[in-house]
Formats: structure tokens, sequence, C-alpha cells
């Protein structure tokens, strides 16, 4: 075809292409916007001007090319009055770019709905102060890494924490509310659909979310992460030599994310050691003392049940945690419901016992 076209030609193409031509070819590489030109771009096609830290988010958080911020520039002005407020155009921009997310990650991974604040988490004051500069690293990134020139040579803006500790402290919770805090979608990581017995398979399910993920900004929740994030052993027949392979590359696909990823694990001592050194933030969760305890069950109950009857100090006592409370309570209204009888601390208590013999504990 270059042989037989007279003039000039423009090919385009994702990757460079290995052409034998005897015409003179000028290879042009064209880096994808940096998110200073995303914001923009952003600004001029929604027609709003000067700084906002949802202007500067927008570009930061979302990574789309400039043909895909025109054509969600024209969804969110189309869907306003011509005189709505920047601030306007600049909330829905920024729905309409997380609309387009999910669209993108179709079923690669679980949407979880983030209904849960900040009051809904009851932590040590150290603990949410952690989850707190995380939610501060993400939200001003860009103001660092750009504007006081602190990137990390080499390493992409990423943002990896770890929360470990025993079942039902918090951890998901926890990313629950710093998705909702970041106005971001929060997506669960199904390691049972992803991980796969066939050699290379694993990478290209982890690289189809990364990539999707990396488009449009969420937070990616990795559940019981020690199973695919698990220490490399010494390779001893080719099925070690590719699990290794499986975990070099999430070393490296993690480290190059653009967003923000939570890895929960009931095992931190399982992880392995390079995993730990891209780790920006760590959270051990304990289980919850008696003063926590109490908060814990004062806040399970639905405000439009009547709970004076019940004795929460004493409840308290039970050294449970924060998700078995909630399933204690979840269990005693049903039984409440279906006796018909109003909520009393007999009938808590014997929900409690249920949950003492679900785990396997002394009922005294």
């Amino acid at each position: 075809m270059l042989g037989a076209a007279t003039g000039l030609c423009v090919m385009l193409a994702p990757d460079p292409l290995p052409l034998d031509s005897a015409r003179a070819i000028l290879p042009l590489e064209v880096q994808a916007p940096t998110p200073a030109e995303q914001r923009e771009r952003w600004a001029q096609a929604l027609g709003v001007g000067g700084e906002s830290s949802l202007l500067r988010q927008l570009g930061d958080q979302y990574q789309l090319s400039l043909d895909r911020i025109d054509t969600l520039a024209r969804e969110a002005r189309a869907a306003l009055a011509a005189n709505a407020s920047h601030a306007a155009r600049l909330d829905r921009a920024w729905e309409a770019a997380r609309t387009a997310n999910r669209r993108l990650m179709g079923s690669l991974a679980q949407r979880i709905e983030t209904r849960a604040g900040w009051d809904d988490l009851i932590l040590p004051a150290a603990d949410r102060a952690a989850l707190e500069q995380i939610a501060a690293h993400v939200r001003h990134r860009s103001q660092v890494y750009e504007d006081m020139g602190m990137a990390r040579p080499g390493r992409g803006r990423s943002i990896a924490a770890l929360f470990s500790g025993p079942s039902g402290t918090g951890k998901t919770l926890s990313a629950e509310v710093l998705a909702r805090d970041l106005n971001l979608d929060l997506y669960r990581v199904d390691l049972s659909s992803t991980v796969s017995k066939y050699i290379g398979e694993t990478e290209k399910n982890l690289k189809k979310i990364f990539d999707a993920a990396d488009q449009g900004g969420c937070v990616l929740l990795f559940d019981e992460a020690d199973s695919v994030f698990g220490k490399r052993g010494e390779v001893r027949d080719s099925n070690d030599r590719y699990a290794n392979v499986q975990v070099n590359y999430l070393l490296q696909r993690l480290e190059s994310f653009n967003g923000l990823a939570v890895l929960t694990t009931n095992m931190e001592s399982s992880m392995d050691i390079a995993f730990m050194r891209r780790l920006q933030f760590v959270i051990n969760f304990r289980a919850p003392q008696a003063q926590e305890r109490e908060r814990l069950w004062r806040g399970a109950f639905p405000k439009t049940l009547d709970t004076s009857a019940l004795d929460f100090p004493a409840l308290a006592a039970a050294d449970v945690a924060g998700g078995n409370i909630r399933s204690v309570v979840m269990n005693a209204v049903f039984m409440a419901v279906a006796r018909g009888v109003p909520l009393t601390q007999p009938l808590v208590e014997e929900a409690l016992h249920l949950e003492y013999r679900k785990l396997g504990r002394l009922v005294l």
C-alpha cells in the first residue's frame, strides 16, 4: 500500500509497526496526555475557567484521551442548562467519567455500593488518622508530584495500602469509607474467577482489570490478598517458575497502577516482602476493646427500633468483633419479628449464644 500511494501517507497504530518500505518513514511516538493536559482539555471542553480542586482531580483520577474528554464533556453539558454554574458542570463531568468507568469495568470485578461514612468507623485514633492520610494522598497527589516536583522516577502514581487483622474488624468497611469519601467507585477483585490454573491466564485477567481501572478513577479491593500476593517460593519445577512469574507481574502492575489499591489479609506474615516494600500504608486492625464494642452495639441497631430494654455495657463484655456484632443484631431482629415480640436483652443474648456456637466458642 505504501509503495502504491502517492503523496503524504499517515498511519496510526497503538504500537510501533515494523515497516520495510523504500519510502522514507518518519516514526513519531505520541504520548498519552498528562494530567495537566487533561485538566486543560476539561476546562476548555466544559467552558470553565480558573483552578479548582475538582478540576485538578478530574485530570488526576481519570486517565482519558482528549477525544474521550470531549465526548464526556458534551454529555455533561447536554444534561445541564446553558447557564449552569462552573461547579455544576464539573460535578456533572465527574459523574459522566465515573459512569463511563463502570462500563469499562463491566463484569471484571464486583462493584460495591458504598454507604458507610467516617461516623460508621469505630477505630483507634491512630488507625483513623492513617485512613485519613490515605485519602489525603489520593486527593492531593497531583499537587505534590507535579507542582512540588516530588514525582518518583520510573514509578507510577499508585497508592497501595495493606489492611491486616482478624475477620470482622473493619477492613472492608474502611475501604468503603475511603471510596465514598473520595467519591470513587469501589471494586472488589474476585480472585476465584481471576486466578487460573492455566499458565498466563491469571496475568491476562489481571491485566484487563488494571487496564480498565487505569482509565477510570476507582478503588481496587483485593480481599484475602495473601492468596494471590503470597510469597515467592524456591523454584523446583516449571509450576513454581510460572507461579513466581505471576507474582512478579503483580508487583510491576501494582506499582504502575494509577489509582488506589487496598489489599486485605488475615495473615500478614504470608505476604511477599517485595509487596511490603511497595506499600505506602500498612494498618493492623485489632479486635475492638470493651468501650469500642459498646459503641458498635449501639450503632448496629436501626434507629427505628426501641432498644431501651437492652443493657449495652453487659453486651460489650462479649469479646467479639464488629462483624460478629452485626451478625448477632441481624439474628436478634429476625427472631423478634418471627416471634412477634419486642427486642429484649434475653433475646439478644440468645442470638449472641448462636454466634458463639458458630465461632466454636464455649457458651457460658
